[in-house]
């Protein structure tokens, strides 16, 4: 991966004075609700660091993202405020985590100073629960006893915490009950069937959350009462885990999922399915609903997202069903090259410049993870300047000699990033 970064100077013959950086500190933090319009103010970082209004413009203040191109937020240089410069979602943004942080850097100049800022974005109960079907079909046998269990598909509610879903309620009937414990819920039979006095019961289950207002969904079960089924699938394993890289080709096997069924016939045929997943999960991954194979189907990207949880369902031909859990690890490849970014350029330079002088600014970034993201940056050897590493990704330009004119009028200058992974990924 190769690309091209030349920095270009000019001497003349004025002066100009060069301060030298110093090192970061003051980290800000700052806690606000997702969905706050454009323009709204978080807080002010002039007043948080003591920094007078003038330096924000005299010093060339601005906001950086921490390695992605995407910028949440912005300085207003009049009077300090950091504001929305774009929307925030958190459920785009960090999923169904229970933190949601944010993290950008506040760049100033001369000297060089680089404040990092963390924001942590509130959940509000903008998403109702939803069920994956509109209507549950299930299918029992009259002889089933008083406190047989039947494994019902949880809701989801996109937001997190308290705005999550907190409680199920099934409408009064003669014949069921529902028990709920953390995630699992079930339909429990607390009268016994008789298929001769109704072949058909139609209940309604309610999930809320527990946000304000409270926002909740509700789904048919339809029950039809049938002849025995007497056993529900059963997992070979409790959690399925597997390991894949990044960039995987379609149709890759990631693994296979396996249930059993005792029961004969139509009774014991298991069938597969995915329980609630996101719409980006069903672009990346299929699974065989006959043999519960899951295969890539899409593009894998580690710096995307790192980490795949959902569950299986495995339903036999009469509709007695259980599930699994699985885990995909997606594991990181050194697919990005450094990204090199000129922060600030001096330029043209006085030729009586004194040696050691700071002339420039350059940020490097690289999106892989651990070693793979370690960069080292250089420059050639027959020019009079070299790069001094400062804070966080970070070097200065400075001059090793004294600058002539008459000798040399201005100089192309090759940066060189390598990362630190096998084979290194190298930007020119």
């Amino acid at each position: 991966m190769m690309d091209s970064n030349v920095i270009s100077f000019q001497t003349c013959g004025f002066f100009v004075v060069v301060y030298f950086m110093h090192a970061a500190y003051g980290d800000l933090s700052y806690s606000f609700p997702e969905e706050m319009k454009r323009g709204s103010v978080i807080g002010n970082m002039a007043k948080d660091l003591g920094l007078e209004r003038s330096a924000l413009s005299n010093r060339r203040a601005r906001i950086d993202s921490d390695g992605t191109d995407e910028r949440y937020c912005d300085i207003n240089l009049n009077n300090g405020e950091l504001i929305v410069a774009d929307r925030i979602d958190r459920e785009g943004l960090c999923g169904e985590k229970a933190s949601c942080i944010l993290k950008h850097e506040l760049v100033l100049e001369n000297p060089l100073e680089l404040h990092r800022i963390s924001l942590h974005i509130q959940d509000i109960n903008d998403n109702s629960p939803q069920f994956k079907e509109e209507l549950i079909n299930i299918e029992m046998h009259e002889l089933a006893g008083k406190g047989a269990r039947f494994v019902l598909e949880e809701a989801h509610d996109a937001d997190v915490g308290q705005n999550s879903v907190q409680q199920y309620s099934l409408k009064n009937n003669d014949n069921f009950i529902l028990a709920v414990d953390g995630n699992s819920i079930e339909l429990v039979l607390e009268k016994e069937l008789d298929r001769e006095n109704q072949q058909e019961i139609n209940l309604l289950l309610t999930a809320l959350d527990g946000g304000s207002p409270q926002r909740s969904a509700t789904v048919v079960i339809h029950v039809t009462v049938l002849d025995a089924n007497d056993n529900a699938p059963v997992f070979s394993q409790a959690v399925y885990k597997a390991s894949l890289p990044e960039n995987s080709p379609v149709d890759t096997l990631v693994v296979t999922v396996s249930a059993t069924d005792a029961d004969e016939g139509v009774n014991g045929d298991v069938t597969y399915e995915f329980g609630h997943v996101t719409e980006d999960f069903k672009k990346i991954f299929s699974i065989d609903r006959k043999v519960g194979v899951i295969r890539v189907i899409g593009p894998v990207d580690y710096e995307t997202i790192k980490s795949f949880e959902i569950r299986v369902k495995a339903k036999d031909g009469l509709g007695l069903s259980s599930y699994t859990k699985v885990i995909i690890y997606i594991t990181d490849v050194n697919d990005n090259a450094p990204v090199i970014s000129l922060k600030s350029l001096t330029n043209p330079i006085t030729e009586n410049v004194s040696p050691g002088a700071e002339v420039g600014i350059i940020n490097v970034q690289d999106r892989d993870s651990e070693n793979n993201r370690q960069v080292r940056c250089s420059i050639q050897q027959n020019v009079p300047f070299k790069l001094v590493p400062s804070i966080k990704n970070y070097y200065s330009l400075v001059t090793t000699g004294q600058l002539d004119r008459e000798l040399v009028s201005d100089y192309n200058i090759t940066i060189t990033a390598t990362d630190e992974g096998s084979p290194p990924s190298v930007l020119l």
